[in-house]
């Protein structure tokens, strides 16, 4: 007996209908996706780009981290991030003068960067990349000592240990392990200490997130995995990197995820301190979604204009967070015009500051590039460094004649 297989009575689509099918499919899905993440979900907001204070279900649980926090401290949270701002900016002219090689800004996520980096305690232990100028200020890290590393004379002018400020990781995703690393031996040795670890959403599609995320869970390590969402990862916006909100993706890992508005400073101290709470008691990792927006470019090497309509910067630019505070301390009376006055000076002179530290900065020395590369010496680096100072005496020899 001969049967026929179904497949052969079937009509066959031809495979451009099938790829043409799929199409509809995928930008049907990616439509709704990027629907889902402009409505919904609830953002955890405690102040509304109008600076009005929110109490609703969704910041219920959070509010109560940030019930200390006085007038006083609101003037705090807004002097750093007026000053990481101006800092900022002068990075970025510094870059344009020819003074920098390079420079990622921070612009527009200022309350993502204080926010948390307010919510650390002294013994806690930060993992930045290369664009947490704002955190390296609340761990007391000099701003002018970022900049060498941009001017190249140096691999990062701080001691890590002495701020628990790690050096900037260059390498995408790379520092979300050596986060989970410290932070197992940190469970390890009993303390409790809490690890935060910086990342942007383009990061998140790395192979090295996921894998840290693997491990911290597993290993319930005392980890915050704080991604700073800022809608592009260089050109690419991120309906075009997940189909579901980001801070979801934890679930699938077995610890919590919550998204916060990335442009409310004490929404993100709340969650922040959260999130810590949460580890420093052995419950594990949690990834926060600080919601924000790049308001400049990736880097000075960038033009986002190619990419990026205006009407969407605009729109950003009314959620800005340091005009949010300002609009609530104005209203609840907890500055005055002589206030922003005194840290308008204070910013000035800090940029002049880094203008001058900047172009002071000695050039490195050239063999310095050998030293430290193993703590016993090596054989192939003794020889690599007698070849290139070989090679440079060369230049020397040539002037000569």
């Amino acid at each position: 007996m001969t049967v026929e297989s179904t497949a052969a009575r079937k009509p066959r689509r031809s495979s451009g209908t099938k790829r043409a099918a799929g199409a509809a499919s995928a930008r049907k899905t990616a439509a709704a996706t990027a629907q889902t993440q402009d409505t919904g979900p609830q953002l955890v907001q405690l102040l509304t780009p109008e600076g009005d204070r929110v109490e609703n279900a969704e910041n219920a649980e959070f509010a109560p981290f940030v019930a200390d926090i006085t007038t006083e401290d609101l003037r705090g949270l807004y002097r750093d991030m007026v000053l990481t701002r101006r800092f900022d900016g002068e990075a970025t002219a510094l870059q344009r003068q020819g003074e920098l090689g390079l420079w990622a800004s921070l612009l527009g996520q200022e309350a993502a960067q204080i926010g948390s980096g307010r919510a650390l305690r002294d013994d806690d232990y930060v993992f930045p990349t290369y664009r947490e100028h704002g955190v390296a200020w609340c761990r007391g890290v000099d701003p002018t000592n970022l900049l060498g590393m941009f001017r190249g004379v140096n691999h990062g002018g701080w001691d890590p240990t002495t701020n628990n400020f790690h050096l900037y990781t260059i390498v995408i995703g790379s520092q979300t392990l050596h986060a989970t690393g410290y932070a197992m031996g940190v469970a390890k040795d009993g303390a409790d200490s809490a690890v935060i670890a910086y990342f942007g959403d383009g990061a998140s599609s790395q192979g090295d997130v996921a894998e840290a995320f693997t491990f911290s869970a597993v290993y319930n390590s005392p980890v915050v995995f704080f991604c700073q969402n800022n809608q592009w990862a260089i050109s690419e916006p991120t309906e075009r990197q997940m189909r579901v909100p980001l801070y979801q993706r934890a679930q699938g890992f077995g610890f919590p995820g919550v998204r916060v508005d990335g442009n409310d400073v004490l929404a993100c101290l709340a969650v922040t301190r959260w999130a810590l709470d949460r580890a420093r008691r052995g419950e594990g990792p949690t990834l926060v979604e600080a919601f924000t927006y790049r308001m400049g470019a990736h880097t000075t090497s960038d033009d986002p204009t190619k990419y990026r309509r205006d009407e969407e910067t605009a729109a950003w630019e009314a959620k800005d967070p340091i005009l949010r505070l300002k609009t609530h301390l104005l209203a609840g009376g907890g500055a005055d015009e002589a206030f922003f006055a005194g840290l308008e000076e204070e910013s000035e002179a800090l940029g002049k500051r880094v203008r001058e530290v900047v172009r002071a900065m000695p050039d490195p020395d050239t063999m310095a590039i050998f030293e430290n590369v193993y703590a016993d010496g090596h054989a192939l680096v003794d020889e690599e460094r007698a070849q290139f100072a070989a090679y440079l005496a060369s230049f020397e020899s040539e002037e000569g004649r």
